[in-house]
């Protein structure tokens, strides 16, 4: 089984010790966020063909890394580097690290362990086209040679995204609004050559209807790139988590609710106090990220 770390949250910037210690015990516990069903998931090597790590700041976690692979575990790093305000982004570190962690985790683990995320794409007054090209180009020349995929995708506007949008934009004094299918299809027109023009392919998360000529759908649990990682075939079907997703089948081991990075945009938080909240409860030594009883299920007992 692939395993999502996570997609939910940001296992490498904050709960890197939590998962270091389930490591070594062999196992973690995942409650399901909507019925409150607990699933418990084995982390040996034998069961794990791979970690796909999605993060905004590895640098917590990137001591580690030598160890992890030691352990026999293969991964992959999805590095978001937006170069958002702080109006959009309360916590997130700025670009230059994050850029320089790819660059060393290339240079450790091979230019096929990091593919680069420039998402959630938001059109707003402070990050309007010209933002997003300027950033996008400025980035793709600093990451040349050590990514060779970068991964897009537009903004999907739940209710909890549109009250925090709007409530960063009125403390913050921008504005924001949901361009429409011309307006995306151009920006990732080009994009797309920009990549190309550094050596790296541009796809698209989730967003079939947005992948222009030439490009394709993001995979961002890859068996194909933990297989070229690990050097050894990685067994696992295509099965999406959602309409329109082209990922493999996997196992997410992170919580909603536990991110403290603050980004107005993100779909798997409600709001940034309580995820902070949250944080604070966690137990690196616990079996699952949040406590017993803080979320919803019952945890069965530990074997």
């Amino acid at each position: 089984m692939i395993i999502s770390a996570s997609y939910k949250t940001d296992i490498p910037a904050f709960y890197g010790e939590w998962f270091m210690n389930r490591l070594h015990a062999g196992y973690c516990l995942v409650p399901n966020s909507y019925n409150g069903s607990v699933r418990r998931v084995s982390l040996r090597p034998d069961d794990v063909d791979g970690f796909v790590f999605w993060t905004k700041n590895a640098g917590p976690l990137m001591k580690k890394l030598p160890e992890i692979q030691r352990l026999g575990y293969p991964f992959v790093l999805q590095y978001t580097i937006n170069s958002y305000p702080r109006s959009l982004e309360q916590a997130v570190v700025r670009p230059g690290k994050a850029v320089a962690d790819i660059r060393r985790v290339s240079e450790r683990f091979g230019p096929r362990v990091c593919v680069w995320r420039y998402d959630t794409i938001i059109d707003s007054s402070l990050t309007g086209r010209d933002h997003h090209v300027r950033s996008f180009s400025r980035t793709a020349a600093l990451l040349e040679g050590s990514v060779d995929e970068v991964v897009v995708s537009f903004a999907r506007f739940y209710r909890k995204t549109i009250r925090n949008l709007n409530a960063a934009a009125a403390k913050n004094e921008f504005s924001w609004n949901e361009p429409g299918d011309e307006w995306k299809k151009s920006l990732v027109c080009e994009l797309a050559g920009i990549a190309a023009s550094h050596r790296m392919r541009l796809t698209v998360c989730g967003q079939p209807q947005q992948v222009p000529p030439g490009c394709d759908e993001a995979r961002c649990v890859d068996a194909g790139r933990l297989a070229d990682v690990s050097g050894r075939p990685v067994q696992a079907r295509a099965r999406g988590t959602r309409e329109g997703c082209a990922c493999f089948e996997m196992c997410d081991i992170g919580e909603y609710d536990t991110c403290p990075h603050g980004c107005a945009y993100c779909y798997a938080v409600e709001s940034r106090s309580l995820a902070i909240r949250r944080h604070a409860r966690h137990d690196p030594m616990g079996d699952s990220i949040l406590p017993r009883g803080v979320n919803s299920g019952k945890l069965p007992p530990v074997a």
